[in-house]
């Protein structure tokens, strides 16, 4: 006698419900546990930034910039949110030194450096995220996108006001560096 086929039909049904779930906890797991270099990244990209980027001699003479950052962005309630939050700022730090219009007095060299560290850090906080897709709220989101998107436009705004000047640079090197800082305050979130 042929055994029902009811067990088989719920399996297949309830496989790819499991897949999800076990896919989505893989995910966050790989944002829970950070590798040993998730600690020192920001750390080390501001070694590299320094050395990329060196302090002017003379002071600059440019008034305060105008692109304070949304520090609310900063207090998350879910380790997906600050890797979300991490990955976007990130990504504007990539484009913003990845430009034709950075000086020439930067050390080239160390840029590219940069720039890779970001662009592998960046590949490692998008397979964290597949998750973040339905854990965080789309609203909650896309304000997020939009505070820090606001920021960097205010920051590329500032430079093409100043011709992308070495002292409007100078401006921007610290605001790189303190993006960094906060990336870091956002991996430790997201243990």
């Amino acid at each position: 006698m042929p055994a029902p086929a009811t067990p088989h039909t719920r399996l297949r049904h309830g496989a790819p419900t499991l897949l999800l779930l076990l896919t989505a906890l893989a995910t966050t797991l790989a944002c829970h546990h950070l590798r040993p270099q998730d600690t020192t990244f920001a750390w080390d990209s501001i070694k590299t930034l320094k050395a990329m980027a060196p302090s002017p001699t003379q002071p600059c003479q440019h008034q305060q910039p105008p692109f304070p950052f949304p520090d609310t962005l900063l207090h998350n309630s879910h380790p997906q949110q600050a890797a979300a939050t991490a990955r976007h700022i990130l990504d504007n730090l990539f484009a913003t030194l990845s430009g034709q219009s950075t000086p020439h007095h930067w050390d080239d060299q160390a840029r590219q450096r940069l720039l890779n560290n970001l662009h592998h850090y960046i590949h490692h906080l998008e397979r964290c995220l597949p998750a973040n897709r339905m854990l965080i709220k789309g609203q909650r989101r896309r304000n997020r996108t939009l505070a820090i998107n606001k920021y960097f436009r205010r920051i590329h705004n500032f430079l093409h006001t100043h011709n992308h000047s070495a002292c409007a640079w100078d401006h921007v090197r610290l605001e790189v560096r303190a993006s960094f800082q906060r990336v870091d305050t956002l991996i430790r979130q997201m243990k």
